[in-house]
């Protein structure tokens, strides 16, 4: 069994089964937008598409009916637990014992045959002493030759290949056996041949051999460069291969792992196993020729796939005896077990996927595992196909409108747990000189701007002057747009992405704010400014467009000094009020030196806390305002935000990561409220 979806399968036709529909029944997929929501965390955790897909295929994908379905994790876990059990359950021991118990049955009947020859009675008119004693001399002769037959299989094999049967029912049994085992070591070989090994002709068996010559002809020409004749092999030899591979490759690759099955498990034996399986292959498949293109075939086999587990073996300590064809089947289970097990261990991304077989992964894990399987696979594919990412050399990346709709859902989530009346409305009611326009006139007057309606000031002259042309303007005639007055509000938002925001579960509800915080300002004060400075060790600035990358730092340090330098720098450029919102879990253990290099201490050195309080001291010179967002307080930590507050006059919350964005939103709407309202 390949793990393949390029592998060509057998259709049977399809049935169908309707029942009405009552909420219960699954099979309805998520919408790529909810897919997206549903990665959302994933990606504003780790600011990658690419980690956020890696991850959500380990953990797997929330289905509509609110379950969570299986992920690589979980389907690991259950290959782990099959292995398990197949090895904890069985014993390769029961390949020798299947075949010693059926010799022992064929040398059973043939002494019955010998005990019945000695005691029946001499034919009519012979000598009675004379006939007697040839019967029992025959008989004991027989005996003792069963009686010195060799311990090995393959030695009894043989010794009875050679012994002239007294019992027709024994002789039978033997070669209906021999004949059993021949089929059960070719089958091995050549799984995919359908024919009945059993009853080939000696026609058949040439053809056999010429097909497996032609194979390793073809390997060799491979090897040297050339091309095959395949499509003139399968008009030759295609009745051999009812699964109708497609290419060589597919060919091949079914063979191959079906002999690497044989040789894993060779290797899964103890040494006298081996060698007795070994002895008693060479002695049933006589047949030099074939033989020898068996193992030609094998050797060319493990050159063209040496990925196959050749040298893998499996630790059997289990008491169920397998007999031959169970013992194949369980090997090609762990097989299939293996191969799956390292394509989900290798799949970095959803596109991975799509090479699983899902009808033998339903078969190994189960309908819910296939179905998560076949939704991870097209996950990246109905997302990009939504607009929603896109793929830039290698790499996935959002797109805009992804960007938004994470902002806005990390807004409507923060909102969802706010008053309704919390958002209140930004421009003021007085009407006064400004640059918003209102959408009303009214007449000139000296002093005012000169912000010309024309279409209200020509009706002013026709109503004056009457009709006609030209059309004579007056002063009086003037009417101007009024404008609205707004107040602008101006705003960097300082993120502490240093490693511990992450040890303690911070970054993501931090990270969700100012998502929120940005998306609040693009829709309901577009005229606002909204910067963002990250900090951990150093402080960088970064904006709208690589917000969603933004992801916290392998590094110590929360660099405090540095962060507020760059947003000082930041708001002197813009207009309006000005306002610097903290967010953090640490005191400040990192500044920058004079040489502009960082400089880390933990506890937090006096130099760190004299440099930080004096960029504290020039934002307040600046008129600049800093609230503070503390999470995970320490008695250490409260105390230096207390003081920045009392030096700025900015204020102070001491939250957690669950109420955090309900603290920072509403300071921030309340605040925006509060300049509308002039205080």
């Amino acid at each position: 069994m390949v793990f393949s979806r390029r592998r060509p399968r057998r259709h049977q036709p399809t049935r169908f089964a309707y029942s009405r529909w009552d909420g219960t029944q699954s099979g309805f997929q998520l919408s790529p937008d909810e897919l997206f929501d549903e990665m959302a965390d994933e990606l504003l955790y780790h600011g990658d598409v690419d980690s956020a897909l890696r991850q959500m295929m380990q953990r797997g994908m929330r289905g509509p009916d609110g379950r969570q379905g299986e992920g690589i994790r979980d389907m690991l876990q259950k290959l782990r637990d099959r292995r398990r059990e197949l090895l904890e359950s069985h014993d390769l021991g029961g390949v020798f014992d299947d075949i010693a118990e059926s010799l022992r049955e064929v040398v059973e009947t043939e002494r019955a045959a010998l005990s019945q020859l000695e005691s029946s009675e001499p034919a009519d008119g012979a000598d009675v002493s004379r006939a007697d004693q040839l019967r029992s001399d025959t008989a004991a002769l027989k005996n003792m030759e069963l009686d010195l037959l060799p311990p090995d299989l393959a030695g009894q094999v043989k010794a009875l290949e050679k012994y002239e049967f007294e019992s027709v029912e024994a002789r039978e049994r033997f070669e209906e056996l021999l004949e059993q085992l021949r089929e059960q070591l070719m089958q091995q070989f050549l799984d995919q041949v359908g024919q009945n090994l059993n009853n080939m002709s000696e026609q058949d068996h040439q053809r056999l051999k010429d097909m497996m010559a032609e194979l390793n002809r073809m390997l060799e020409q491979r090897a040297n460069g050339e091309t095959p004749d395949f499509e003139g092999f399968m008009d030759r030899f295609g009745d051999f291969f009812p699964e109708n591979p497609q290419t060589l490759d597919e060919l091949l690759e079914v063979m191959a792992r079906r002999m690497a099955q044989m040789q894993q498990m060779l290797n899964s034996m103890t040494p006298e196993q081996r060698h007795q399986l070994e002895e008693l292959s060479n002695q049933l498949l006589e047949d030099m020729d074939l033989r020898w293109q068996m193992d030609q075939l094998a050797e060319n086999l493990r050159q063209q796939f040496p990925d196959m587990g050749w040298g893998q073996s499996y630790d059997f300590e289990g008491f169920d005896p397998l007999d031959f064809p169970d013992a194949m089947d369980v090997m090609g289970e762990l097989g299939d077990i293996d191969q799956l097990d390292n394509l989900l261990r290798g799949a970095t991304s959803p596109g991975a996927l799509a090479e699983v077989d899902v009808d033998r992964a339903r078969e190994l894990l189960g309908d819910e595992a296939a179905d998560s399987l076949d939704q991870l696979a097209e996950l990246a594919k109905r997302l990009e196909e939504q607009g929603l990412i896109e793929n830039r050399e290698g790499r996935f990346e959002m797109t805009p409108r992804a960007i938004r709709r994470m902002a806005n859902g990390a807004l409507r989530e923060l909102f969802a747990r706010m008053s309704a009346d919390v958002l209140g409305a930004h421009a003021r009611e007085q009407s006064g000189q400004g640059h918003e326009r209102d959408f009303d006139t009214k007449p000139y007057e000296y002093g005012d701007r000169f912000n010309l309606q024309l279409e209200k000031t020509l009706r002013n002259a026709v109503a004056r002057g009457g009709g006609g042309l030209p059309v004579r303007l007056e002063p009086e005639d003037f009417e101007i747009e009024r404008t609205e007055q707004l107040v602008r509000s101006s705003t960097v938002l300082m993120l502490d992405v240093s490693m511990s925001m992450a040890m303690r579960d911070n970054f993501l509800p931090a990270k969700k704010v100012t998502m929120a915080l940005h998306a609040l300002m693009s829709s309901q004060f577009p005229r606002d400014f909204l910067g963002m400075v990250s900090f951990s060790e150093i402080a960088r600035e970064f904006d709208a467009t690589s917000l969603p990358e933004v992801s916290w730092d392998y590094v110590y340090g929360t660099n405090m000094q540095h962060a507020f330098q760059l947003a000082r720098r930041m708001l002197a450029r813009e207009s309006g009020t000005k306002q610097i919102i903290m967010i953090t879990d640490g005191e400040p253990t990192a500044h920058l030196s004079a040489s502009g290099q960082p400089f880390f201490s933990y506890p937090p050195s006096q130099e760190t806390v004299e440099l930080t309080l004096a960029e504290v001291a020039r934002c307040t010179r600046d008129d600049i305002r800093i609230n503070t967002f503390v999470l995970d307080e320490t008695p250490y930590l409260r105390s230096f935000v207390e003081r920045i507050s009392r030096m700025n006059g900015g204020r102070a919350f001491f939250a957690t990561n669950e109420n955090l964005g309900e603290y920072v939103m509403k300071d921030f709407v309340t605040h925006r409220q509060q300049l509308i309202r002039g205080r």
